[in-house]
């Protein structure tokens, strides 16, 4: 990540970390063993490991919704979380995750200001990076007590975030 010794400095570690972050979720959600993609969360039937990954996504879409439109384009689209595939959903990940990028940019060229959020950008990447590693601990707990194990490499790899901003393309 950037160092920060100046203000314009700043503005790309914020950058720089929600880039991380995004690519962190999508590392795990490539790394989900096929077969558990559809298996019932353990205690909660209603949801499976598919759900809670796609509410990742669809969580953003509501937060892109409440900040105002990206640009002029419209927000990407939610997704059916009892029927998105993987490969549709990592899509679906890459569009959310590069306007969450713009949201970002357009409030630091406000001066922080988050429209739909009062605490200001900095508390708003906490935030969004904060529900994301919930849920990617809860998807990484739940693997486990589907009987399947994440590989070591896989869980210190969530821990790796130069590794994924760098595979994030800076």
């Amino acid at each position: 990540m950037p160092r920060m010794s100046k203000p314009l400095e700043a503005r790309e570690a914020l950058l720089a970390a929600w880039r991380a972050n995004d690519r962190v979720t999508a590392y795990l959600v490539e790394r989900i063993p096929a077969g558990l993609w559809d298996m019932s969360v353990p205690g909660a039937p209603r949801r499976t490991v598919r759900s809670i990954a796609a509410h990742i996504h669809n969580a953003r879409c509501g937060w892109m919704r409440r900040s105002g439109r990206i640009g002029g384009q419209p927000v990407a689209a939610v997704v059916d979380g009892a029927r998105v595939t993987k490969r549709q959903l990592l899509a679906a990940l890459k569009c959310s995750g590069r306007q969450m990028s713009q949201v970002f940019e357009r409030a630091l060229d406000r001066g922080g200001a988050v429209p739909g959020f009062p605490l200001g950008v900095v508390a708003f990447l906490a935030y969004a990076a904060a529900h994301e590693g919930h849920h990617r601990g809860q998807l990484c707990t739940i693997v486990r007590q589907l009987g399947q194990r994440l590989p070591d490499q896989v869980l210190i790899g969530l821990w790796e975030w130069p590794k994924r901003l760098k595979e994030a393309g800076g």
